[in-house]
């Protein structure tokens, strides 16, 4: 299965480090997080948004931008509200790292300054600073994994007193 890495750059909300984690739990996708946080990792706040998922992570903590990158190899796709392409234009190939700058900064200037091909945004109306972080994850995984036609994803549900193929 081909597989997504989600990098978040010194994360300070709690609440969307955890909506992150679901999101990877849900997908499949590799979560790195790179220090330092806004908050500690044992933060109740953190805990209550991954809910009971944390088992499910594969999780890597990391100390800085600098750590990250020596110990990482792959296709960086920085996510941006100042990229010159939307999300939905790029090809995302297997083992693509998506990195997500803190909420109140985004990503350092200088690593988009260095990589302007691989700036990526997600469209919004011009007056909006910018989507909240967890979403934009969210948005940035199911866009590769809508390309990759969603590989080893359950894309069907059940109820629970009846059988579709007795209701269709």
């Amino acid at each position: 299965m081909p597989k997504i890495n989600i990098v978040m750059v010194e994360p300070e909300i709690p609440q969307n480090t955890g909506n992150v984690a679901r999101t990877c739990a849900a997908t499949g996708a590799r979560l790195h997080i790179v220090k330092p946080m806004g908050f500690n990792i044992d933060d109740k706040k953190l805990k209550r948004a991954g809910l009971d998922y944390w088992h499910y992570l594969d999780i890597t903590y990391y100390d800085g931008l600098a750590d990250f990158f020596s110990k990482n190899d792959g296709s960086f796709f920085y996510f941006t509200t100042k990229g010159r392409q939307t999300h939905s234009e790029v090809s995302y190939p297997d083992n693509c790292y998506l990195l997500f700058g803190k909420e109140t900064k985004g990503l350092p200037e200088e690593l988009l300054i260095k990589n302007p091909e691989r700036c990526v945004r997600i469209p919004m109306q011009g007056e909006i600073r910018s989507l909240n972080l967890s979403n934009s994850v969210a948005i940035a995984v199911y866009e590769a994994l809508r390309q990759w036609d969603y590989p080893e994803l359950s894309n069907f549900g059940q109820l629970h007193n009846y059988k579709w193929e007795d209701i269709c």
